[in-house]
């Protein structure tokens, strides 16, 4: 694996274990650990902690080390948000662009996710379900702008969210719907919400597994 995917790897783990509550606003990221966790050298780690630093997960403290930034509930807000408000523009266009083809495999996906049972397949498929939609935009800003956000984001939202692939499948399907009807508005009011919905739902984690409770 190249030392960019090392360092990708060794992001996602560390913004995982951020976003599901295993390490708290104010705790040490213990860079030696992380390395040999996950089986690599501490450069492609460093370089990652770099990454998160500019996405203001990680706060850098000169001769202390790298700590989880003081995020605030509306830091997670704002980030699924925005996320949405993209997203939404994109579907917007997807509505008028994508072929009979192309919403008929976007129905199909979500049957499949609707009857999938295992959290890292729906994962994918929601994955998936998205990119489509992205692309099926024809917007090449937009595009890019989805991809730096898609890498910002925690994997792992399925197998921490055990109530959201139904709420999941249901927004999906009134997304399909929209995009079927060829209503680029009702398009991008569903997607957004199904981000906000996702911004409230990582944020009763955090609540939950006491994220903001001081250590």
């Amino acid at each position: 694996m190249s030392r960019s995917n090392l360092k990708t790897l060794a992001a996602q783990e560390i913004r995982r274990r951020i976003f599901a509550g295993e390490l708290r606003p104010g705790t040490k990221i213990d860079q030696d650990a992380v390395a040999e966790e996950l089986g690599i050298s501490k450069l492609p780690v460093r370089e990652a902690l770099i990454t998160l630093d500019h996405e203001g997960v990680v706060e850098h403290i000169a001769r202390r080390g790298a700590y989880v930034a003081e995020l605030t509930r509306d830091d997670i807000r704002d980030q699924y948000r925005v996320f949405g408000l993209v997203s939404g523009l994109a579907a917007e266009r997807a509505a008028k662009s994508l072929s009979p083809e192309s919403l008929q495999g976007l129905a199909d996906l979500a049957d499949r996710a609707e009857s999938c049972a295992d959290p890292a397949e729906q994962e994918r498929l929601n994955f998936e379900f998205h990119r489509r939609i992205n692309h099926g935009s024809d917007a090449r800003r937009l595009i890019s702008i989805l991809r730096t956000f898609g890498k910002t984001v925690s994997h792992g939202f399925y197998e921490a969210h055990e109530d959201w692939p139904a709420k999941a499948c249901e927004d999906h399907r009134r997304i399909v719907e929209a995009l079927l009807a060829r209503s680029g508005d009702r398009a991008r009011k569903a997607v957004e919400r199904h981000f906000a919905a996702g911004a409230e739902r990582a944020v009763a984690l955090l609540e939950a597994q006491g994220f903001w409770d001081r250590v």
